[in-house]
């Protein structure tokens, strides 16, 4: 029980993290390899931490809404309601969220930022995530030789980990400046 625990604890921790933490799969895949847990236990309890974790950083962000601009939080706002208004972009952009390549925590930032209900985004999120965990669990015999420190450090020490971390955060900004009002109403 106390492996889980511990499971839980890292990868919830990793999943609070705002940017630069290792990917939870790599984690994931470390820890079936050093341990005896069933790789369904390890590919729900990390799934649940995963999804906690960015449910905790999404209300969180949710929370320094209030220090943005005005212009900021209208463009926030107009999106909100783009994509609560509009039902089939709400599940386009639902899937698109949950089979999205991007780090996990770039987009609850960015659903935190919007205000939209975050309970349909973390469910879709922890669905995709028991899977892929579950697939990741089961192949970590192809990475026998990663344990969670040497990914961590990999993850800090790769020449484009710093970059494209930057340019993501950066991206997440540059989608509060847009105008959603006139991006939504030009597609009308």
């Amino acid at each position: 029980m106390s492996a889980y625990l511990i499971l839980f604890a890292v990868v919830l921790g990793v999943n609070l993290m705002p940017a630069f933490g290792p990917p939870t799969w790599s984690i994931i895949a470390a820890f079936g390899l050093n341990s005896d847990l069933p790789m369904p236990g390890i590919a729900l309890a990390g799934a649940l931490a995963a999804a906690s974790g960015s449910l905790l950083l999404a209300l969180a962000t949710r929370c320094l809404r209030r220090w943005a601009s005005e212009r900021t939080r209208g463009n926030l706002a107009a999106a909100r309601m783009a994509l609560e208004h509009d039902k089939m972009r709400g599940i386009l952009g639902l899937a698109q969220f949950a089979l999205s390549p991007l780090p996990s925590a770039q987009l609850f930032k960015a659903a935190g930022w919007t205000g939209v209900r975050l309970l349909p985004f973390t469910l879709a999120f922890f669905s995709v995530r028991l899977i892929s965990y579950g697939i990741y669990a089961g192949g970590a015999k192809a990475v026998q030789q990663l344990t969670f420190a040497e990914t961590f450090r990999q993850n800090l020490a790769s020449p484009l980990a710093v970059p494209v971390l930057v340019i993501m955060l950066a991206g997440l900004v540059a989608l509060t400046r847009v105008s959603w009002a006139r991006v939504f109403a030009k597609g009308k």
